[in-house]
């Protein structure tokens, strides 16, 4: 595998594996959304729990009786975010460095049953050349196409 392909790769799985250690390893699938656009870098990650699409901050919404609480504190929130949106100005370095195009939109999907990762790259503007629209906007959307998807 390319170098460049192998230091990318491995920045994508950083991101999908703190989302895992967030949820304690207790997830069927994670989704990261990873946006960099005119030098603003967003992110946002979401989990398919109990066959209930559920936001990093609800995801005690998705247990079944019995099961154990997450600690779903803003600190830790904001911990994952931190370190995704680290990994996206590692990625943007990379891309400078290997004379790549930097996706605008990544869409990162992990399931963790089959152990099969999917990723979606976007590279023109999604939201920066929109008046009303922000990258929290599109990762909201994201959300809501899946949930529709799944139910």
């Amino acid at each position: 595998m390319e170098e460049f392909e192998a230091k990318f790769s491995e920045l994508q799985a950083d991101m999908v594996s703190i989302c895992m250690e967030y949820v304690e390893n207790r997830a069927d699938k994670i989704y990261v959304y990873a946006s960099c656009e005119r030098n603003l870098i967003s992110s946002k990650f979401f989990y398919l729990i109990n066959n209930k699409l559920v936001k990093s901050h609800k995801l005690n919404d998705a247990l079944k009786q019995g099961e154990k609480d997450y600690d779903v504190s803003l600190d830790r929130g904001f911990m994952v975010l931190d370190i995704i949106n680290e990994d996206i100005e590692k990625i943007k370095k990379i891309c400078e460095e290997y004379k790549k195009d930097m996706p605008t939109e990544m869409k990162l999907i992990y399931d963790v049953r089959s152990g099969k990762f999917k990723a979606e790259y976007k590279y023109d503007f999604v939201y920066t050349d929109k008046d009303h629209k922000t990258a929290s906007d599109i990762a909201d959307e994201w959300f809501e196409e899946i949930k529709s998807n799944n139910i």
